[in-house]
C-alpha cells in the first residue's frame, strides 16, 4: 500500500485544489480514468519552490532550476496516457528519461508496477531524491546517469517516456522496449519542429506515429 502525505486544511494541500486541476485536464481530452487518477493523487505543488507553489495547479510549465522545466499538467497526463494506450490496468516496468524535479515519477508510480528513472543532472537528480522521499513510494527507483544510454539493468520495458526531445530516438531505447511495449518522446520531425512521437513495438518491427507540436528542454548525452 502506498502511503500518501496527509491533506491537511483547504489550502494547496487539499484534494479540492487537485480535483478541479484534474476536470480541467477531463475538459482538454484526458480520458483515461487511472490518469486521471494519478493526477489527482500527486501534490503537484510539492515539486517546485514555494515562491511558485501557488501556480502549481494551473495548466503551465515552471521552472524547477538548472535550465529546466516540470512539464504542464496536461502534457504529463497526455503522455502518460499515450504511453498506457490499450492497457487495461497498470502498466509493467517503465523507464522515464529525465526525472527533473520527480513529479512525473511520482505520477507513473501510480500507473505502472515499477518506475526506474535516469537523470543527468546530479543537482536535479537529488532534488528529486528529496521530493519524493515523503511519499514513500517503493516502486520507484532514481538513477543518476546518461538517459541517452537508457537503463539495461531494468529492460525490457512494457513503457519508455523522455522529457527531452532530439533529433531521433536512441537506439538503446529502442532495443530496451519490450514487444508489445510503447514509447513516447518528443522528437525533431523532418519540419525540423518537435512533436510527440509515439513508437509501438510489435512482432513485426516498429510502428511509429507523429502527433501534435511539443516544446520540451533537448536531449543532451553525459553526466552533469
Amino acid at each position: 500500500m502506498q502511503n500518501i502525505p496527509a491533506s491537511t486544511g483547504l489550502g494547496l494541500d487539499s484534494s479540492a485544489v487537485r480535483a478541479r486541476m484534474v476536470s480541467q485536464l477531463a475538459a482538454q481530452g484526458i480520458q483515461d480514468p487511472l490518469v486521471l487518477q494519478a493526477m489527482g493523487r500527486v501534490e503537484r505543488h510539492r515539486f517546485v519552490e514555494s515562491a511558485l507553489a501557488n501556480q502549481a495547479y494551473e495548466d503551465t510549465s515552471l521552472p524547477i532550476g538548472l535550465g529546466q522545466t516540470i512539464s504542464k499538467p496536461n502534457v504529463v497526463a497526455r503522455m502518460i496516457e499515450l504511453l498506457r494506450q490499450g492497457a487495461s490496468g497498470r502498466l509493467g516496468r517503465v523507464l522515464e528519461i529525465g526525472t527533473g524535479c520527480g513529479y512525473q515519477a511520482a505520477v507513473l508510480s501510480h500507473v505502472a508496477t515499477e518506475v526506474y528513472s535516469i537523470e543527468r543532472l546530479r543537482g536535479l537528480h537529488e532534488k528529486a531524491k528529496g521530493h519524493l522521499l515523503p511519499f514513500r513510494l517503493p516502486n520507484v527507483h532514481l538513477i543518476f546517469g546518461d538517459g541517452m544510454q537508457g537503463f539495461p539493468k531494468g529492460a525490457p520495458y512494457a513503457g519508455i517516456i523522455s522529457a527531452a526531445g532530439g533529433d531521433d530516438v536512441p537506439a538503446s531505447w529502442m532495443a530496451q522496449l519490450a514487444e508489445g511495449g510503447r514509447l513516447v518522446a518528443p522528437t525533431v520531425t523532418a519540419s525540423g519542429q518537435q512533436a510527440l512521437v509515439v513508437i509501438h513495438k510489435t512482432s513485426q518491427g516498429f510502428e511509429r506515429q507523429i502527433l501534435e507540436a511539443v516544446h520540451f528542454v533537448p536531449l543532451k548525452s553525459g553526466i552533469a
